[in-house]
């Protein structure tokens, strides 16, 4: 584990819902990253007055739909065709479904600020196996 201090990234964003008959709403969203959870990225969505959602992905997924298509399954990031400045984030789970176009110079603003933080390739030295093993098995329990 790093002996470094650790650091925590926030950044805010407005994403688009998007809906059938090309209907659009807008939906407040903050992105957060912590080095202590080095491969993954929480995105929060703002959900009615008082709600929010949060997903949280790898952070290598977010960073490769900036350029390419990429996930499967319950997360998918796909850079929009014909235009580069938005990319697509379709999430899914038991509950729903939502597809997102997000402005691609802040997520790839973003993604550069927690490199700052965490180089890509040197996540293993910000996290401890052993105590990620042990809360795992402690939540696991409960």
């Amino acid at each position: 584990m790093s002996s470094q201090n650790h650091k925590t990234i926030r950044s805010t964003a407005v994403f688009d819902l998007t809906a059938p008959a090309d209907v659009r709403t807008p939906v407040g969203v903050e992105l957060r990253y912590d080095s202590r959870e080095p491969y993954a990225v929480n995105i929060s969505f703002r959900a009615g007055m008082s709600g929010q959602v949060d997903w949280l992905i790898a952070r290598d997924l977010l960073a490769d739909g900036l350029v390419i298509a990429s996930g499967e399954g319950d997360v998918q990031i796909i850079p929009q065709p014909g235009n580069h400045d938005l990319v697509v984030i379709a999430l899914s789970s038991p509950y729903g479904q939502a597809t997102f176009e997000a402005p691609a110079a802040e997520l790839a603003e973003f993604l550069n600020e927690t490199y700052d933080v965490v180089a890509p390739g040197g996540e293993n030295h910000w996290m401890s196996f052993d105590e990620e093993l042990s809360r795992l098995l402690q939540n696991d329990m409960h």
